[in-house]
């Protein structure tokens, strides 16, 4: 495998998480709420989001599972309405 390759299927896997996180960091400024900077919040999402993928992968052997990505957005939902905090 090319690194071209690799890079592209390192983003592949990657891009639910990140494209969840930004819908999510953009309704959580939308309502000028949180507990951490922009950047954190969003540097946040991202990273548990990754991490839930790459458990889904681990777990089940494969990516694309739709119970990894309903874990997904199980916790990134969970995340962002605790960083939205009151």
């Amino acid at each position: 495998m090319t690194p071209a390759l690799l890079l592209g299927h390192v983003l592949g896997l990657i891009a639910p998480a990140v494209g969840v996180a930004l819908v999510l960091w953009l309704g959580l400024r939308l309502r000028r709420a949180g507990r951490f900077g922009r950047g954190t919040q969003l540097a946040v999402l991202a990273t548990a989001g990754v991490l839930v993928l790459l458990a889904g992968l681990i777990a089940f052997g494969r990516d694309g599972k739709v119970a990894t990505y309903a874990a997904l957005v199980l916790a990134q939902g969970s995340l962002a309405w605790w960083l939205r905090g009151r």
